[in-house]
């Protein structure tokens, strides 16, 4: 069976928002996502990137462009159907390893590449979606604040909105509290199960859920770390439910938010008792570290 490919080219910012969104919160879920730049240097602003996002099957393309209005992005994209081959792979079997801090992310194409393992801590992610592999400077954010907050051994961990699991078990590699990891897309939760058993972590129980909207959560809370990566809006709409969710003194790391929206998100939380702690600066993609008042 042919696959799918569809194309969008823009700025960086503009294309890396699209993919979380394909990635993360449209259904179905892409099954890859590339965001290169051909022939210029990352700093030259004015050349375009380009996004390929690939799918198993024909695309609702129609949906997709109406669901990406509802997140302000008003871009068509050009579809290229492709012959018999494992696309996915193909597209990531470039993407080589990610350092951030002590974790190295790396697919077992390039397991001969890794440094000292003494020195590291090994997340292997292979070729089976793109996101989430820290690839993507959410993602890497969040690691790179990990590892520098180690120190806090949480006893109660949430990742809400795992994607491919990366979170949760780097999370398990350094500390040993009851960690839950969710989704609210099914396949998302396999993949993740799938990921955690392949780097050889337990005890993390995935569950498939929107928000806070599972029993399992709920009974799990009060939380005293929680991580969300998922995008501006929801994050701050989640915002009561996560001090509802949180014992005083808890840590809550946010990503996935633009640096235009930080403001928008920061309100939200300092009105539901929640004070800034750190910030994970990015031009783009800033992480943010609150602590429950």
């Amino acid at each position: 069976m042919p696959s799918y490919k569809l194309i969008w080219h823009g700025t960086r910012e503009a294309l890396e928002q699209i993919s979380m969104i394909v990635a993360e919160l449209f259904d179905p879920m892409a099954d890859a996502v590339s965001l290169t730049k051909k022939d210029a240097i990352e700093e030259d602003a004015d050349t375009p990137w380009t996004l390929e996002v690939y799918y198993a099957d024909a695309p609702d393309t129609d949906s997709l462009a109406a669901f990406l209005r509802q997140h302000a992005v008003d871009v068509t994209p050009e579809v290229e159907e492709l012959p018999d081959i494992d696309w996915v792979a193909h597209a990531l079997e470039g993407l080589g390893i990610v350092t951030c801090g002590r974790f190295v992310l790396y697919g077992i194409h390039d397991a001969d590449k890794l440094p000292d393992a003494n020195t590291i801590v090994p997340i292997r992610i292979d070729a089976n979606q793109a996101f989430g592999t820290g690839h993507h400077p959410t993602t890497a954010g969040c690691l790179e604040v990990l590892d520098r907050i180690e120190y806090l051994k949480p006893r109660n961990i949430l990742d809400l909105g795992t994607g491919s699991a990366v979170l949760a078990i780097a999370a398990r590699k350094i500390w040993a509290g009851r960690i839950i990891a969710s989704d609210i897309d099914a396949k998302s939760v396999e993949i993740a199960a799938e990921n955690a058993a392949l780097n050889q972590v337990s005890d993390i129980r995935f569950v498939t859920a929107a928000g806070f909207g599972h029993d399992e959560i709920a009974g799990a809370a009060p939380f005293d770390f929680i991580f969300a990566n998922i995008l501006a809006g929801p994050l701050a709409e989640l915002a009561p439910d996560m001090a509802r969710h949180t014992e005083q003194g808890a840590t809550v790391v946010l990503a996935g938010l633009l640096a235009r929206q930080e403001g928008d998100v920061m309100a939200a939380y300092e009105a539901n008792n929640f004070t800034l702690k750190d910030r994970h600066a990015h031009e783009t993609w800033p992480v943010l570290i609150f602590e429950r008042s």
